[in-house]
């Protein structure tokens, strides 16, 4: 990470561990821009590039917890700073309790400073730390830097194009999320509670070596599929309910992202089949229009397109296409875009516009196509159509001659999602 003139340095910390309650920390979870430099796993552990003016100047030094046989004995393995060094590649690995000196020594006379800003309280005290320190030797010769650059623009633009060995990962997690969801539209039966279905993804997830949830999942039966992050996953499902499962795993760092929806009693009743046909189409023509070159916000207006002029002809909405569009009449029942960025983060970083232009698809970049219709009762709405929620996503990955449908194995169709349903 160069400035302008040459040299500088970035150092960018992993997350704190986070207390639950009492003495009861959170399940760690690395932070993903220090993951995805390090693949460290650990707390308590900064990364620090040094860009020399020179090429062979330039180090990677990894800051970890020292190993610690009686804390072990406690909470578990720790690497250490000699196998963290042989074993994540880096150039140098030092006890954590020498980042502050040496992260002061090193950025002397170094043009930037590359960190984020903002992020984490103690590690914004250490970054001014580091450069009241520096400041101070100014007397002796020092030059502080002269720019302090939030890092994690830079990083998220390297994020959003994965490389081959993050689709490896990437892949897994949808096999993985994929034959959940299957799993569930398997073991569902009319009476179950939404948090019975929450178990069966959990146990499918864990069985196969996810290491946890990508995000709280989703089980939402009836009116509680109208609702877009509905989290309780406590109501008892019933033979004519829409169950609506939003749920991916996370394996090795990497989200996965899928929803389905389906017949809790195993077949669709008419309105249900129409709305989720009309969902399923806007889906389809949205993933064909993810491909190179493509600007993002192409499949968003296709997945309008498709659900207004459907809604039209199920007589949801009043009057011609363009008239339903321009007057946004379909955001009754269509409110959210049609998908976002996926990667370390379910809703992974990077821009969306550039330069007040649409970004273009790359090959390389992971996205989600998750068109939708929610119809609650309201008046003009026919009641056979009251309380039909419906969502399809599926993970895509942008191709050199298209795309990629990482999570086309789970049921889609209608006679796919029946034939998964039936008893």
């Amino acid at each position: 990470m160069r400035s302008h003139s040459g040299g500088g340095i970035a150092a960018i910390p992993t997350a704190p561990e986070a207390i639950r309650n009492a003495d009861t920390h959170y399940p760690y979870r690395p932070d993903s821009h220090c993951y995805y430099l390090s693949g460290f796993p650990e707390p308590e552990a900064v990364v620090v590039l040094v860009a020399g003016r020179d090429a062979g100047d330039s180090r990677q030094v990894l800051f970890c917890r020292d190993k610690n046989p009686e804390r072990e004995i406690w909470d578990g393995f720790r690497y250490g700073p000699d196998a963290a060094r042989e074993i994540f590649a880096f150039d140098e690995a030092l006890p954590i309790s020498e980042l502050g000196p040496r992260l002061a020594d090193w950025t002397c006379d170094q043009p930037a400073l590359y960190t984020p800003l903002g992020l984490y309280p103690a590690w914004d005290q250490a970054i001014t730390a580091t450069l009241n320190e520096v400041r101070n030797r100014v007397r002796t010769g020092i030059a502080a830097p002269e720019a302090v650059v939030d890092v994690r623009g830079l990083i998220a633009a390297m994020r959003v194009v994965k490389d081959r060995e993050e689709l490896k990962l990437m892949r897994r997690a949808a096999e993985i999320s994929s034959d959940a969801h299957r799993r569930a539209m398997q073991r569902t039966r009319p009476g179950w509670f939404e948090y019975q279905v929450e178990a069966e993804l959990a146990h499918e997830f864990l069985r196969s070596g996810a290491q946890s949830v990508a995000y709280p999942s989703i089980v939402a039966s009836g009116p509680n599929a109208c609702v877009l992050h509905y989290r309780e996953n406590n109501r008892q499902a019933q033979a004519p309910d829409l169950l609506l499962i939003d749920a991916g795993c996370e394996f090795q760092g990497y989200a996965a992202d899928i929803t389905r929806t389906f017949p809790v009693g195993g077949k669709f009743s008419g309105a249900q089949k129409a709305v989720y046909e009309l969902v399923l189409a806007a889906q389809l023509a949205c993933i064909d229009a993810v491909r190179p070159g493509r600007p993002f916000h192409d499949y968003h207006q296709v997945a309008e397109r498709v659900l207004a002029q459907g809604l039209i002809d199920l007589k949801l909405c009043e009057g011609t296409l363009d008239a339903v569009l321009e007057s946004g009449a379909y955001k009754q029942f269509y409110m959210h875009r049609a998908g976002h960025w996926l990667g370390l983060d379910v809703h992974d970083v990077g821009l969306y516009r550039v330069g007040g232009e649409s970004r273009l698809l790359e090959p390389g970049m992971v996205l989600t196509v998750e068109p939708g219709c929610y119809i609650r009762p309201a008046d003009k709405v026919p009641e056979e159509f009251w309380d039909i929620g419906v969502r399809i996503e599926d993970d895509v990955l942008v191709t050199s001659t298209g795309n990629e449908n990482l999570t086309g194995a789970t049921p889609k169709t209608v006679a796919d999602v029946e034939a998964a349903c039936a008893r």
